[in-house]
């Protein structure tokens, strides 16, 4: 599938695409943060939601969530992580344990099939884990989720927040950069996350720290 990116994505999507199998074989660094986030994204989803979620890399998440909603667009802009992620869900399927609704596409956030996907109602739900932090222009990003939501539609989120110690992590990352060992990584706080998500027009209801002290979670609301 040829895909065309919008948002000046390739940089990164090449990155991911080159370390998406080493990436797949990678542990869950925290697995009682990730069961919590679990949880608390499944309170907030209905069965007959249409939810679209963003980032995903290789649809682990997708696959344990999607079973509790009517359907789930996953998207990655790395075309490599959605290749493993159907490899995964063909798997499922296999083995009888595949949620329905569930499909996957290599998109970055600004493609013009999402809009075709989110139809004249919009999304019920956008997801985004571990994702705002690797975006160029968060900003644009946030306008154009919000427009994918239908009124009062949420936006679920977790963003690894490093601001605080940019110091330390901005000329690790830079080398590592140098090298094509690293992707691109903005340096983010907990306050500016949520002050770019109120002046996209949403309505903060919940946050945490899953893992604390970097990782934010945030539940917001379309207004």
């Amino acid at each position: 599938m040829t895909t065309t990116w919008t948002n000046d994505m390739t940089p990164s999507s090449t990155f991911w695409d080159k370390v998406a199998r080493k990436y797949a074989k990678s542990k869950i660094a925290d697995e009682a943060a990730y069961q919590k986030t679990l949880q608390r994204v499944t309170e907030h989803l209905g069965p007959n939601d249409k939810v679209l979620e963003l980032g995903a890399g290789t649809g682990s998440t997708a696959l344990l969530l999607a079973g509790s909603v009517k359907s789930y667009l996953s998207t990655d802009f790395a075309p490599g992580m959605m290749e493993i992620a159907e490899e995964k869900l063909a798997a499922a399927k296999t083995e009888g344990n595949a949620p329905e609704g569930l499909s996957f596409l290599a998109a970055d956030g600004f493609d013009p099939s999402l809009t075709t996907a989110a139809g004249d109602e919009g999304f019920d739900a956008v997801l985004a884990f571990n994702f705002l932090h690797l975006v160029e222009g968060p900003e644009a990003l946030l306008d154009r989720v919000n427009g994918l939501l239908k009124p009062g539609g949420l936006f679920i989120s977790k963003t690894v927040c490093l601001k605080s110690k940019a110091w330390l992590f901005v000329p690790m990352i830079k080398v590592m950069q140098l090298f094509g060992k690293a992707p691109y990584v903005s340096m983010l706080s907990t306050d500016m996350v949520n002050d770019m998500m109120t002046k996209a027009g949403f309505e903060i209801i919940e946050t945490g720290l899953y893992p604390a002290p970097r990782s934010h979670f945030v539940v917001a609301r379309k207004v």
